[in-house]
C-alpha cells in the first residue's frame, strides 16, 4: 500500500511528519523529569534530607518509567497508540498534581516517582512506535526528532519550574505543571495513530542498509536469545547511567562544585537541554549512516572524555564544566535514538513497542545506578566530582562490549 490516502488533509508522505511534531510536543511534557535538578535542592531543604534521599524521586521515576514502557508496549501494538497514550497522559497529570500535597519525601516518591513515572512510561512508547511505523525509510531521523522534545524539555520546563518555585515553592509547582501536562498530553494523544497495515512511503522499498537491516522480524522471545540484544542492552545501561546521573546533578554540580550562581546554572541547564534534544536526531541519523556499533563507540568516547574532564574540574572551571556536560547530555540523547533505531533495524517492526519496551529496561537500570553513584559520591566523599571516576571506567567497558556484540543478529 503506497501513496493512496490522506493524512491531516495532506498526502501521506507529507502528512506523516505531523505525527513526528505531535510526538515532539508530547515528549516536552513527559521530559520535564529532566528538570528535576531544579527541584532537588528545594526538596532537600524543605524535608531536611540527604543528597542520596533527594535523588530517590528522580531514580524511582525513571525506573518506573522504564518498567511501564515495557508493560504498555503490548497494548500499544494491539490497540494502537491513541487510547493508551490518553490514559497515560491522565496518569502523568495526576502524579504531578498529587505531589502538591506531599508531606514528606516518601510521598513525593509515591506520587511523582511511581505514579508520574508510570504515566510517562505508558505514553512514551506511543510516539516512538508511531514514528518508526510511519518512517520505515527514515527510522533513525524520525524517532530521533519525535524524542527530541523529551531531551529538550528542560529548555522550557526548567526556567518555568525555577520561576514558580521562587514564587510558590516546589510542591505547588508540581501541582500547576501537572495540570498543564494532563491537558496538553491528552489532547494531542487523541490525534496519534499507526499507518494502515503494510503501508509504505511512495517510491520506497526495503533495502539492506548499513549492515543493520533485517529481512525477517524477530519475536520477543527470539530477540532475547541473541547476543546482539545483550550487547545493545548493556551498552544502553552504560550510556544512560552516565547521562541520567549527569542530568540529575547538573544544577547542583554547577553551583556547588563550579561555584556558579543559581541563575547561571539554570541558564546552562536550558542550553544542556538543547544538546540532549539535538542528540536524538543526530545520533539517530548517525545510526542509520555509520551503523549502530560506530554510533555507540562515538558516544562512549565522548562520555569518557567528559568524565576525565570533570575529574579535573573545580571552582571557576565554568568552560570545562559546560563542555563536559554538553557531552553527557548529548550522549544521553544519543542513546535514546541509538537504542530504539537499532531495535527496529536489528529485530524488526512487528511487535516493536513491546520489544523496545524490554530494551528500554536499560534506561531504568541506568537511572538507579547513576543515582546511587552520584548520591554516594556526595554523601561519602563530600563532592560530586568523585562520581565521574566510575563513569569513565564504564565508558571503557562500553567500548569493548560495543566492539564485540553490537552487530546484526542471525536468525
Amino acid at each position: 500500500m503506497g501513496e493512496d490516502f490522506k493524512v491531516f488533509s495532506m498526502s501521506a508522505n507529507a502528512g506523516r511528519w505531523i505525527y513526528v511534531l505531535l510526538g515532539l510536543i508530547i515528549n516536552i511534557c513527559l521530559g520535564a523529569v529532566y528538570a528535576y535538578s531544579v527541584f532537588k535542592k528545594p526538596l532537600e531543604k524543605l524535608f531536611e534530607i540527604s543528597a542520596t534521599q533527594g535523588n530517590y524521586p528522580f531514580m524511582v521515576f525513571l525506573a518506573v518509567f522504564a518498567l511501564f514502557t515495557f508493560l504498555s508496549g503490548k497494548f500499544i501494538d494491539k490497540h494502537g497508540p491513541r487510547n493508551v497514550m490518553m490514559i497515560g497522559g491522565v496518569v502523568v497529570g495526576i502524579g504531578w498534581l498529587l505531589t502538591k500535597f506531599a508531606p514528606n519525601i516518601g510521598m513525593v516518591i509515591l506520587t511523582y516517582g511511581i505514579i508520574g513515572g508510570a504515566g510517562v512510561g505508558i505514553v512514551y512508547g506511543g510516539p516512538v512506535a508511531v514514528a518508526a511505523r510511519w518512517f520505515p525509510d527514515k527510522k533513525g531521523l524520525a524517532v530521533g526528532l519525535a524524542l527530541a522534545g523529551f531531551g529538550m524539555s528542560a529548555l522550557i520546563t526548567a526556567p518555568i519550574a525555577r520561576a514558580l518555585i521562587g514564587i510558590t515553592g516546589p510542591l505547588n509547582t508540581f501541582g500547576m505543571m501537572g495540570i498543564a501536562f494532563l491537558i496538553i498530553t491528552v489532547i494531542l494523544s487523541a490525534l496519534m495513530k499507526f499507518p494502515p497495515k503494510d503501508w509504505k512511503p511512495a517510491g520506497w522499498a526495503p533495502v539492506q542498509a548499513t549492515g543493520a537491516a533485517v529481512s525477517k522480524s524477530f519475536t520477543l522471545g527470539e530477540m532475547v536469545k541473541t547476543s546482539s540484544f545483550y550487547g545493545v542492552w548493556i551498552c544502553y545501561i552504560i550510556g544512560t547511567t552516565a547521562g541520567l546521573m549527569a542530568i540529575g546533578i547538573s544544577n547542583t554540580v554547577g553551583t556547588e562544585v563550579i561555584g556558579l550562581n543559581t541563575a547561571v546554572a539554570t541558564t546552562l541547564l536550558m542550553i544542556f537541554a538543547v544538546f540532549n534534544g539535538g542528540g536524538r536526531p543526530l545520533f539517530g541519523w548517525l545510526t542509520d549512516k555509520i551503523t549502530p556499533r560506530n554510533a555507540a563507540l562515538l558516544s562512549f568516547v565522548i562520555i569518557f572524555l567528559a568524565s576525565v574532564g570533570m575529574m579535573m574540574a573545580g571552582q571557576g572551571s565554568t568552560l570545562l564544566f559546560t563542555l563536559c556536560f554538553f557531552g553527557f547530555w548529548l550522549c544521553l540523547g544519543g542513546w535514546l535514538a541509538i537504542a530504539p533505531t537499532t531495535t527496529a533495524s536489528f529485530f524488526g517492526l512487528e511487535g516493536y513497542a513491546q520489544k523496545y519496551g524490554l530494551m528500554f529496561s536499560a534506561y531504568g537500570l541506568g537511572a538507579i545506578i547513576g543515582g546511587f553513584i552520584s548520591g554516594k559520591a556526595k554523601d561519602v566523599f563530600g563532592s560530586y566530582t568523585f562520581a565521574f571516576k566510575p563513569i569513565a571506567v564504564l565508558a571503557i567497558i562500553g567500548i569493548v562490549i560495543a566492539l564485540l556484540l553490537i552487530k546484526p543478529p542471525k536468525k
